[in-house]
C-alpha cells in the first residue's frame, strides 16, 4: 500500500498492488505542467486505486485532445487520473509517500528534452511514445519568438507570460518533500532573476498563489486556468525564483547543485556529479 496526496492536502489516494508503468516524460507540455524538465508517473491496476479525498475537488485541464490533466485547484499539485479506457490509474511519482518497488521503465519524448537535461540513467529512451503503445504523438506548443536580448516563458494553457533580460548565476534542484509535491515530480528545478531583470508579459490576473500554512517562506504561484507552476518573487532572496519548465527559450545558465538531499525521494537516484547539500546551500 502506498498514499499519495497534493501539497495542501485536499487532495489524497492510496494505491494497492503492483506498480504496472514508470516512465518520464520530457514533452513541452509535460515540462510546462510540472515546472521542471520532466513528469515522472506511475500507473496502476483502477482497481488497484481509490479516492480518500477530494476527489470532487480536482479541476481538469485539456492540454490536447484527450489530454486531460488533473490538479488541485487550490495548491496547484498534479494529482491522479484514469486512463482513456479506464483500466490503469496514473499519478505523478512525486506525490507519493515511500518507497515505489519499481525502476523507470523509459523516457518518452527524449527528442524533445530541455537543452540543460540530461538523463544519465540506463532506462530506454523513445522520441515519442514506446512503441508498443496504442497513441499518436503530441502536437507541438507554438510559443512566439521572444524579443532580442530576452528569454520568455509561459504556462501550458499560454494564458500568462514572462520575459527575462539576465538571469543569475543560480540553477538548481531542490528535493525537499514540500517542492516535490508542489511540482509532483522527483524535485523542483529552478533558476533565478534579479527583479529589474523580470517583467509579466501577460495574465497576472490567471495566477493563483498558494502559502503553505507552517512554512515561514514556502509559496507557490501557478496558472489557475492549466496549473503550471509560476516564477515567484521572493524577498528573502531578492529575486524572482523561475520554474525551468516553464522557459520557452534556453536560459543560458546550467544547473549547479543539489539541494536538501538528506530529505529526497527514496526511490529517485541523483547520478550526476553537481554538488550536494544536505538541506539550504551556505549563502
Amino acid at each position: 500500500m502506498n498514499t499519495g496526496s497534493c501539497l495542501c492536502g485536499d487532495v489524497q489516494w492510496q494505491i494497492d498492488g503492483e506498480i504496472l508503468l514508470s516512465s518520464a516524460c520530457h514533452c513541452a507540455m509535460c515540462r510546462k505542467f510540472h515546472g521542471i524538465e520532466y513528469g515522472r508517473y506511475i500507473a496502476v491496476q483502477a482497481d488497484d486505486f481509490r479516492w480518500l479525498a477530494g476527489e470532487d475537488k480536482v479541476r481538469v485541464y485539456e492540454s490536447s485532445t484527450g489530454g486531460l490533466r488533473p490538479f488541485c485547484p487550490r495548491c496547484g499539485s498534479v494529482v491522479a487520473s484514469s486512463s482513456r479506457d479506464g483500466a490503469l490509474a496514473f499519478m505523478p511519482a512525486g506525490n507519493m509517500e515511500g518507497e515505489l518497488g519499481r525502476l523507470l521503465d523509459s523516457h518518452i519524448f527524449a527528442t524533445s528534452k530541455a537543452p540543460w537535461d540530461k538523463i544519465l540513467d540506463d532506462a530506454p529512451q523513445y522520441p515519442g511514445y514506446p512503441p508498443e503503445y496504442d497513441a499518436e504523438g503530441l502536437p507541438d506548443m507554438d510559443r512566439p519568438a521572444p524579443t532580442p536580448g530576452t528569454v520568455s516563458g509561459s504556462c501550458l494553457c499560454n494564458a500568462v507570460a514572462y520575459a527575462v533580460t539576465a538571469f543569475l548565476p543560480r540553477f538548481g534542484f531542490c528535493h525537499c518533500s514540500r517542492c516535490r509535491l508542489a511540482r509532483s515530480a522527483p524535485h523542483s528545478s529552478q533558476v533565478f532573476a534579479s527583479v529589474e531583470s523580470f517583467r509579466w508579459l501577460r495574465g497576472e490576473d490567471h495566477i493563483s498563489h498558494f502559502e503553505l500554512p507552517g512554512a515561514a517562506f514556502f509559496r507557490t504561484d501557478f496558472c489557475s486556468t492549466c496549473a503550471s507552476p509560476l516564477p515567484t518573487a521572493v524577498a528573502e532572496y531578492g529575486a524572482v525564483l523561475i520554474p525551468t519548465g516553464s522557459l520557452d527559450q534556453d536560459p543560458g545558465v546550467r544547473p549547479m547543485a543539489h539541494i536538501y538531499v538528506d530529505s529526497k525521494a527514496p526511490w529517485f537516484e541523483i547520478l550526476d556529479d553537481l554538488p550536494q547539500f544536505a538541506e539550504a546551500p551556505p549563502r
